[in-house]
């Protein structure tokens, strides 16, 4: 492949990780089979990842002469620590489910089952347990948690305030304190 439309792939590829980073609403990758160098680089763009036990995971492409160029040398160390991403980029190591959730690569490590979608089984639950809780809080945590691990803490409490009053004028907030209250459900729309 010819070296403009390289940089043209790792520019694409770098582009869309962030934006599948920055979409609205949780996202969760299940990685049933393998996650090698770029794959694991779409994962960490993910909020939450969620690994079948024999799933292959692992930045592999120093093992090419190249290096993870879709955004995977500074997501990793932000999600494991420097140290533990450059153990792994370095030595271009495949981990399995149990050694990724053992590093911090992924939130849940699941045995495999014979269909072959344990993980993507257990995504769905985990989606299920976000999905009751309100939307709008839900999203502006995700902001609060995203731009606040870009700054320093003071600037990031900043950011919570922010989206924090964003919260505050819904009427989704109202609900919330209305059912708890009144000891049921909530029942959020969104507003």
């Amino acid at each position: 492949m010819p070296l403009h439309k390289m940089y043209g792939y790792g520019n694409m590829l770098r582009r869309a990780v962030t934006d599948l980073q920055n979409l609205p609403m949780p996202t969760i990758a299940a990685i049933d089979g393998a996650a090698l160098g770029g794959g694991l680089e779409i994962a960490l763009g993910c909020d939450m990842r969620v690994a079948a036990s024999n799933a292959k995971i692992g930045l592999v492409e120093t093992s090419l002469a190249i290096f993870p160029g879709a955004g995977g040398t500074q997501r990793l160390p932000r999600l494991v620590g420097p140290s533990v991403a450059k153990e792994l980029i370095f030595t271009a190591r495949r981990l399995n489910g149990w050694q990724a959730l053992e590093k911090g690569v992924v939130n849940h490590c699941v045995d495999q089952n014979e269909a072959g979608d344990a993980a993507f089984h257990r995504s769905l639950e985990l989606a299920d347990e976000i999905l009751p809780n309100g939307p709008i809080g839900v999203k502006m945590a995700k902001l609060a948690i995203n731009h606040g691990m870009e700054v320093d803490i003071e600037t990031g409490m900043a950011f919570e305030a922010a989206y924090y009053a964003r919260v505050i004028p819904t009427e989704d907030r109202m609900e919330g304190l209305r059912a708890f209250k009144e000891k049921r459900k909530p029942k959020f729309k969104g507003h």
